[in-house]
């Protein structure tokens, strides 16, 4: 599966290729209360890149050219590569209880590692889990919490911090039994990566997939705060005596969602990366299509979303939110065809620009993957 060299890129359409399809989706996403959009689309038609809206609240630039952006749950796709490239290795065991390697958490023995990958495992959610009666029971402070996540937002966590609360709170269910999506699964999975290789996250990370192909716009932090130039910027709006509050959260220490979803990328390595990945350079055939099979719930299988499209095919895709930053990753299981997209915007407690971000995502995803047709799935995720 070939691969466009990381230095090919332009942000205006080539000449005869525009889009206006396209361009219509995204003055849209914009006129519907998203800052700012960044889109790169390949297909039969070639590459096609352009972007909609401001870099900045009020401003009247647009976004840069394949700027940052902290790409929320999509970190979850690379830290599950990772570890599928260590079972590959024969360091991790996939059906490996997660208790014969981090056995200071004394974690109920029925959970493997597949289970972290796939979320069966019934662990809560340390940013908070959400039930089906609608009832919320916070865990650390995070993006829900309002006020009380900006005052705290550069305030240092570690993993085994995190996990800690988590497994102090109720299971969701027993082991195996149904499908919950938990921040936890994959902290554990960092953890888990940093036990059996004797490295942090971000080694393993560079020597497995960022320096074999070339993604040089891509950053996994710890407590670092600072998003690399060039970026647009993220906002969070919350309520402070009565009155509305919105304050540029671009920098942040990302430490309070962990490898749940601390990663800063482009839409030129996702799409990079995700074609790699697809395309079976990145693992063998055999846990390729492991990572692929999707449990029954929601389609999710190891670290990806494998969900239909509206002409009855298939797409791989992790979408995420985070803080005001949001991306996308799509791919046709050939890799012929991939979507990726980098959004900024107003984040705030009660997610209100949840419904429009997934509005725009099905049809971005409907005019790319199914023809046009309006009722495509809908994978979308923030990293809450």
């Amino acid at each position: 599966m070939s691969i466009t060299p990381t230095g090919q890129d332009e942000f205006t359409a080539r000449a005869g290729q525009d889009r206006p399809e396209l361009r219509k989706i995204l003055q849209e996403m914009v006129d519907s209360g998203l800052v700012g959009v960044q889109l790169r689309v390949r297909d039969e038609r070639g590459e096609w890149v352009a972007g909609a809206g401001a870099s900045e609240l009020g401003g009247a630039e647009e976004p840069p050219a394949d700027g940052h952006v902290r790409i929320g749950s999509n970190t979850k796709t690379f830290t599950a590569t990772v570890v599928l490239q260590l079972v590959a290795e024969g360091k991790i065991g996939l059906d490996t209880p997660v208790d014969d390697y981090l056995p200071e958490f004394g974690m109920d023995r029925r959970i493997t590692v597949r289970m972290l990958l796939q979320h069966t495992s019934g662990v809560f959610n340390f940013t908070g889990e959400y039930f089906e009666d609608g009832t919320f029971v916070p865990g650390i402070p995070a993006t829900p919490a309002g006020k009380e996540w900006v005052d705290n937002r550069f305030h240092s966590y570690r993993p085994q911090e995190l996990v800690r609360l988590a497994l102090s709170k109720p299971a969701r269910f027993e082991p195996g039994t149904d499908w919950s999506y938990s921040n936890t699964n994959y902290v554990l999975a960092r953890l888990l990566i940093e036990k059996v290789t004797g490295r942090p996250v971000a080694e393993e990370m560079q020597r497995l997939i960022l320096g074999p192909l070339g993604l040089t716009g891509t950053v996994q932090p710890t407590t670092e705060q600072d998003i690399p130039a060039p970026y647009a910027h993220a906002y969070y709006r919350y309520e402070e005596d009565g009155r509305t509050r919105t304050v540029d959260v671009t920098r942040h220490n990302p430490s309070w969602i962990s490898s749940g979803g601390d990663m800063i990328s482009t839409t030129r390595d996702l799409q990079t990366f995700i074609t790699a990945l697809v395309g079976g350079r990145l693992l063998p055939a055999e846990l390729l299509a492991e990572m692929f099979t999707p449990e029954s719930k929601v389609g999710y299988g190891l670290g990806v979303f494998v969900q239909p499209t509206p002409t009855g095919g298939t797409v791989i895709t992790h979408n995420g939110g985070m803080a005001g930053h949001a991306a996308l990753m799509y791919s046709t299981p050939d890799g012929g065809t991939t979507l990726t997209a980098a959004l900024n915007y107003v984040d705030d407690a009660a997610m209100s620009m949840a419904a429009a971000f997934q509005q725009a995502t099905q049809r971005l995803v409907a005019e790319v993957f199914g023809g046009g047709q309006a009722d495509a799935a809908d994978p979308a995720d923030p990293a809450r």
